[in-house]
């Protein structure tokens, strides 16, 4: 897909930003747990990481196999996944990643869907994007009044526009 200007649809961005990914959004997710996981226990099993994911074991194997052609992991037929050194670096950046989304999303109010839109937007925000959401967490961060001024600003201009953005029905 070519690089042009002008707008696509979503795909179209995804697509283009695709050509830069090595990992898909299926296989960020899997690092990211992977991660967590060997965090807390310095390695991860088949069966813990799918019920983690809320995926099958079979899902799961397939997708490690996948990053350990890759690299990333280390694992063997019914063994434990470790991460390799270049695991740990893209795995410490995606758990990051994470951390910077949910915390914007926190600074703006976002409470119910709070992990459903971190898991949305953190696989195509761009790096440039990243750094500046960081940097107004914290800004945030740094000068809490600031924080809640926008907190009273925010219901005060939710309660004058009423049911205009009530949640949708179904969602």
């Amino acid at each position: 897909m070519k690089a042009d200007k002008g707008f696509h649809t979503v795909r179209g961005y995804q697509m283009l930003n695709s050509e830069k990914k090595i990992l898909t959004s299926s296989l960020e997710d899997y690092m990211e747990m992977i991660y967590r996981i060997c965090l807390d226990e310095g390695y991860a099993r088949i069966n813990q990481l799918a019920e983690k994911l809320n995926v099958r074991p079979s899902s799961t194997t397939k997708k490690v196999q996948k990053l350990c052609e890759l690299g990333l992991v280390d694992y063997q037929k019914y063994g434990i996944i470790q991460l390799t050194e270049d695991g740990k670096t893209v795995g410490e950046f995606l758990l990051k990643r994470h951390e910077i989304i949910q915390e914007f999303l926190k600074n703006i109010g976002i409470e119910d869907t709070l992990l459903k839109d971190t898991e949305l937007i953190e696989h195509d925000v761009s790096h440039s994007t990243l750094r500046a959401i960081y940097s107004l967490n914290k800004f945030l961060c740094d000068n809490p009044w600031i924080r809640s001024q926008y907190e009273d600003y925010r219901k005060k201009l939710y309660e004058a526009m009423g049911s205009l953005f009530e949640k949708e029905k179904g969602k």
